[in-house]
């Protein structure tokens, strides 16, 4: 059996619809996730934001536009008026919940349950147009089985479980269709796995059915070797490992939330991302192979921030990082980039929601500056300290380039630099033309 996840995109109109049943409709058994409908959860989320100012009347002109795109997408999707008719009042009375939940006040539980519906949506349509097409498809509810503990990471133990109970009930049909994202957390309320989410629930999936394959179906044809926005003539990198296709996702590849990749790995359960546009291309696999001595490819991150501080307490002492360290922690602020001295530190960071009051507390421990504006560009592969040269070849292709700060050495897959975003353009371009 293998897990099929496809993104908004590609369940983001009627006919991108009945394209995603044209895909699966083989004769293999699968548990397909789907996402919202593209657009859906931003304008849910845009809704939400009128809510929590007590703007009603706005949060209504967003719901009732969204409501009516998907009367149109209704009409066009299913052949019989019979279906149509059936699905449109499961629809309406989803809507109806929605526009219930604006009337409350605002909580973080109220957005949670709103965004939810665009899951709830999407998988309603699309299991009905299967059945309308004869296909055995059945609607598995995610909130049946998909778990969080009481630190809102996943309950792997108790989502086993319920998704095992859950396979026996509905597991004999070819098809079983679920939603990504969505889940209840440890009190039992309506929670999701962050935004990206969706790769997440598929990798879960995947591990704790002992899939054969996880794919993740997008609008690319897989993992690119550098950013195909701002390079020209990028390639589709065929085979990653799963560490390095994590340090992609991680530092930048958009196409693979970074979170997706290790259910999978503790299963060793390769992973495919590949192309709804275009179903034949090969994409990539990630598994637990990997190519030997190569460079695969470069990302970029940008909105990252280096936070600096230099103290001479630093000197011959122990015990000085571990209290920078704890600042950070007691912020919930991950740190990405790390560069020491004997009486400095540099890190780098991309959540800048809570710099002020990190940077006053370091401030206690030392002089403390910070920049932000900056880029991590990030190249992965087999950077083994066998493998010689390869540093070399990233520092002199970035000569131009003014670097604030480089990691090395922490991994075997990944050399990362920090630029100037106003840099990071001409540094994407430079390290293309350099490696591949």
């Amino acid at each position: 059996m293998k897990v099929l996840k496809f993104g908004g995109t590609s369940v983001g109109s009627a006919q991108r619809m009945q394209h995603v049943a044209d895909i699966i409709s083989d004769n293999e058994k699968k548990i397909v996730v789907l996402s919202a409908m593209s657009g859906t959860t931003n304008s849910l989320l845009q809704a939400v934001d009128y809510l929590r100012v007590g703007n009603l009347t706005g949060a209504a002109d967003v719901v009732n536009l969204l409501e009516r795109k998907y009367e149109k997408e209704t009409a066009e999707l299913y052949l019989t008026s019979s279906m149509q008719e059936s699905v449109w009042e499961k629809l309406k009375t989803y809507f109806f919940e929605i526009r219930s939940l604006l009337l409350e006040s605002y909580s973080n539980q109220i957005e949670k349950r709103i965004v939810s519906y665009g899951e709830l949506i999407s998988t309603l349509m699309f299991t009905s147009y299967l059945q309308e097409q004869n296909v055995d498809a059945v609607l598995m509810p995610a909130l049946s089985f998909m778990r969080l503990n009481a630190d809102g990471e996943p309950d792997m133990a108790l989502t086993q479980q319920l998704l095992h109970e859950q396979l026996g009930q509905y597991g004999e049909h070819r098809i079983v269709i679920t939603q990504g994202f969505i889940c209840l957390n440890a009190e039992g309320k309506i929670d999701n796995l962050k935004r990206g989410g969706s790769d997440y629930s598929a990798s879960i999936i995947g591990a704790l059915s002992d899939a054969e394959e996880i794919q993740i179906w997008t609008d690319i044809d897989g993992m690119h070797n550098n950013d195909p926005r701002f390079v020209d003539g990028t390639q589709p990198v065929p085979q990653l490992s799963f560490e390095e296709a994590a340090e992609l996702a991680y530092f930048g590849a958009k196409i693979l939330h970074p979170t997706c990749i290790l259910p999978a790995k503790m299963k060793s359960i390769p992973v495919r991302l590949l192309n709804t546009l275009d179903p034949t291309a090969p994409g990539t696999l990630i598994s637990n192979d990997y190519k030997k001595g190569k460079i695969e490819a470069v990302a970029a991150k940008d909105g990252i921030a280096v936070v600096r501080i230099q103290s001479d307490r630093m000197l011959l002492a122990y015990g000085f990082l571990s209290r920078v360290f704890s600042v950070f922690e007691q912020h919930k602020t991950a740190i990405d980039l790390i560069a020491t001295s004997e009486v400095a530190v540099s890190m780098s960071i991309d959540n800048l929601s809570r710099i002020g009051d990190i940077v006053e507390d370091l401030r206690k421990l030392g002089t403390v500056s910070f920049e932000t504006g900056l880029s991590i560009i990030s190249v992965v592969g087999d950077l083994r300290s066998d493998n010689l040269g390869f540093e070399a070849q990233v520092i002199d292709a970035l000569k131009d380039i003014p670097v604030r700060m480089i990691s090395y050495g922490g991994s075997d897959h990944n050399i990362s630099l920090l630029v100037s975003t106003d840099d990071k353009v001409r540094a994407l371009r430079a390290l293309s033309k350099a490696i591949f």
